[in-house]
């Protein structure tokens, strides 16, 4: 049997400070003193804090007229729905731009403009506004074209469209470069001068103000903005933007539409991955329905995606949704592959601060590939992709590393490049790889890789013999705030039995002294089905969950690691 050791890194929480006024304001909302500890070492640590966790997040949005050329951006939707232009929205392949582009559709079809969406193909196009959406928009006639999660950096694509008598309306929520297009107006938080309290807003995020600002000249628009709310907080989930501010009130009306009533596409989603509505949290957008937006641009044609989140027939959100899980299925076939080749290239390689490689793979899974090495090793790691000419790039950041401003001091060997701190992307020509190569082990000389595993943030520490429903309860205060469930880190189990279930997860019997709880393990089947002995002592680190079987409830561990008994007190000791 393989010796049991923890995947994660785990970091306890640090001591709490419950001031008076948090404990004031806790009190006023019914919050136990172990949640308010949790939300205190989480950072929440004032009145303001708890009124954004658990306030009506409507109060939390600020003015979309004081986003960048919130004004110019407007009277163009207005112009074209009193002259009757058609209008073409191009958005992006990922969840954000998806999400953000069925925003925009569905706001635009509200007022009677006659939007149609355009999602560009990830091989040939790539990101931002595309030649042949140009192309497409002159051919239909389309006299607007809306970019939504891209467009910062299209000025050629831009100056096509004016050239063939189209304006462009950007909306982005990118890093801007050194020449913007010119655009009739761009919508972007980061610009330079924007007085816009939050500039952290997703793509999807930036599509949602600006349907607070479209539909108000609706009778019911307020309403009707608020209720694309659901679309937002998966974009803003899935694109890794600071859960903060504005974001956090998003995600907030997001998880209650979707609990409470499922646009059809998104409840068709929930039942091919097996999930009710009501139980939906952050960690279910982010892995269950980010994934499967995503899965099909990486594999195919995301137009398929977006028509999912754009329709309300039941019927063609169903056939979507098949499509979006086969898509999701072959992209785990492709990318599980991939991993085996790049984890091979890396195998003779020394440790550098920065993984960069190159292989055959697919151009739709090396934002994946990327993501995992980065998780696995502790280091910020870029995958190209040399199917394509110029090479594909996708990276993903580690240790605290800002990819958008590396990116951004490469940026004259790139063709094209954009993307965020956490991740980017960028079009390389082959000759220049080497030295981007050593450019970018330069500017990432400071990054610090103590250890390899990657961080597993515990919200609570307590014995097994404090798990129990009263804990669930209080815990699960936390569900209307928008934050992720806690991780709690249990002592004192001892494991009964283990077994491999469908999907490579893992069923655990817990023994808490004479009681027994059931503990279920996703995606670990390959190493801890064969560590675990039955009668060990363990710590896990796991969140609570209550689940309904027979008319009964019982409580359910959703364990994410195991270590041997005392390791979570020989960390106390070593705090």
């Amino acid at each position: 049997m393989a010796p049991l050791a923890p995947r994660f890194r785990w970091l306890l929480p640090g001591t709490a400070d419950l001031t008076p006024e948090l404990r004031s304001a806790g009190a006023a909302r019914g919050l136990s003193q172990r949640v308010l500890e949790v939300l205190a070492a989480r950072g929440h640590r004032d009145g303001a804090a708890l009124a954004a966790l658990f306030d009506p997040p409507e109060t939390c949005l600020h003015d979309p007229w004081m986003l960048p050329d919130a004004a110019t951006f407007l009277a163009r939707v207005r112009l074209a729905r009193t002259r009757a232009d058609r209008v073409l929205v191009s958005g992006d392949f990922d969840a954000d731009g998806l999400t953000g582009l069925a925003i925009m559709v569905r706001s635009l079809r509200m007022l009677g403009i006659d939007a149609e969406p355009y999602v560009p193909d990830r091989l040939t196009e790539g990101h931002g506004l595309s030649l042949a959406a140009v192309e497409r928009a002159a051919r239909e006639e389309r006299r607007l074209i809306i970019t939504v999660d891209c467009g910062i950096s299209s000025v050629a694509e831009v100056a096509a469209a004016v050239d063939s008598g189209i304006d462009v309306l950007i909306t982005d929520h990118h890093r801007i470069p050194s020449t913007l297009p010119a655009a009739v107006a761009i919508v972007d938080p980061h610009l330079p001068g924007s007085r816009y309290p939050h500039p952290d807003l997703a793509g999807s995020g930036v599509a949602f103000k600006l349907a607070q600002l479209i539909l108000s000249d609706l009778p019911d628009g307020a309403t009707a903005a608020l209720d694309l709310a659901d679309l937002a907080a998966i974009g803003t989930l899935a694109d890794l933007v600071p859960v903060t501010g504005e974001n956090r009130a998003i995600i907030r009306l997001g998880l209650e539409r979707i609990r409470r009533d499922p646009r059809p596409g998104i409840a068709a989603l929930l039942r091919h991955a097996g999930l009710a509505p009501e139980r939906v949290d952050p960690d279910t957008i982010a892995f269950a329905l980010a994934p499967r937006l995503n899965a099909v641009g990486r594999v195919g044609d995301a137009t398929a995606a977006a028509q999912l989140l754009i329709s309300d027939d039941a019927d063609e959100a169903e056939r979507s949704a098949a499509e979006l899980q086969a898509a999701n299925l072959v992209r785990r076939q492709l990318t599980a592959a991939a991993l085996v080749e790049a984890r091979d290239q890396l195998a003779g390689v020394p440790d550098e601060r920065v993984i960069v490689i190159v292989g055959d793979w697919p151009v739709g899974v090396i934002g994946l590939i990327a993501g995992r090495l980065a998780e696995e090793s502790g280091r910020p790691t870029v995958v190209f992709s040399r199917i394509t000419d110029p090479w594909r790039g996708s990276a993903r950041s580690a240790g605290g590393f800002d990819l958008a401003a590396a990116f951004a001091a490469c940026g004259d060997l790139f063709e094209r490049h954009g993307g965020h701190p956490a991740a980017a992307g960028c079009s390389l020509p082959s000759a220049r790889f080497a030295e981007f190569r050593d450019r970018l082990l330069l500017l990432a000389a400071g990054v610090t890789v103590p250890d390899p595993r990657p961080p597993l943030r515990l919200d609570l520490v307590t014995g097994a013999d404090a798990v129990d429903y009263v804990l669930f309860r209080e815990l699960a205060a936390l569900d209307r705030s928008g934050d992720l469930p806690p991780l709690v880190g249990i002592s004192g189990l001892r494991v009964g039995r283990v077994r491999r279930v469908s999907g490579g997860h893992v069923q655990i019997t817990l023994r808490k002294g004479m009681e027994v709880l059931d503990g279920i393990c996703f995606g670990r089947a390959d190493d801890m089905a064969s560590s675990l002995a039955e009668g060990a002592s363990i710590d896990v680190v796991a969140r609570l969950a209550s689940r309904a079987f027979g008319g009964f409830e019982s409580l359910q561990l959703e364990v994410r690691d195991v270590a041997p008994a005392g390791a979570l007190r020989l960390m106390e000791h070593a705090a």
